[in-house]
């Protein structure tokens, strides 16, 4: 997995193109919210309502990447900045949500989460594949790309605990993915901020020369 670096002709997402792209995104992650927190509620499963929630954040904060474009760089790398904070504030949520969990182990319904979590992945890899070739810009840019990227693996981990939980007839597999999407968010969050913060930096500098 590559470092978070960046160079100083990254892409910034000014183009028609990329708006139209996080449009579709956007309305894709809008509608799977609703429907896999539903199904989430509704199976009992963990992890798939801590999927639903990154569906929501990845809504907000994608309509934040495109409200910032063509904005100053400072001001760029500060909604990155935030989306990243945001990030790391879900994936503390999810993990002490499953840690709670561990004490009143609910075995949650394996045909729904194997069913949503497949639903799940087949729209964050549309997604991400509309992304794919946008995946090198600013912090802001690539913090997009690293979200549809987090959410396609977190499905394929859902499904692998729906199986799981119906082979062993167990929630422990539904916490146990809960808990590794939880640390996948929070590593994604701090190459998002790092990124960020040497962004804000590198606008400090050239500010007086700009």
């Amino acid at each position: 997995m590559a470092g978070c670096h960046h160079d100083h002709g990254s892409f910034d997402g000014a183009s028609t193109a990329y708006r139209r792209v996080l449009f579709a995104v956007i309305a894709i992650n809008a509608t799977m919210f609703v429907v896999e927190l539903v199904a989430g509620i509704s199976a009992g499963s963990m992890a798939l309502q801590a999927d639903a929630l990154d569906f929501l954040g990845d809504s907000l904060t994608y309509a934040l990447s495109l409200a910032v474009i063509g904005r100053a760089l400072a001001v760029r790398a500060r909604a990155a900045l935030f989306k990243g904070v945001s990030l790391g504030l879900l994936g503390c949520w999810v993990l002490g949500s499953t840690l709670y969990r561990v004490f009143i182990l609910e075995t949650p319904d394996a045909l729904s989460m194997g069913t949503i979590g497949t639903l799940a992945f087949v729209a964050n890899v549309a997604s991400a594949l509309l992304l794919l070739r946008f995946r090198n810009g600013d912090a802001n840019v690539r913090s997009v790309w690293l979200c549809s990227r987090n959410d396609a693996i977190g499905n394929v981990a859902v499904v692998i605990a729906a199986t799981g939980v119906f082979a062993a007839g167990s929630a422990w597999p539904d916490l146990i993915v809960a808990a590794v999407m939880a640390s996948l968010f929070l590593w994604s969050a701090v190459r998002i901020i790092g990124q960020a913060m040497d962004e804000i930096a590198q606008a400090r500098t050239t500010a007086p020369a700009e």
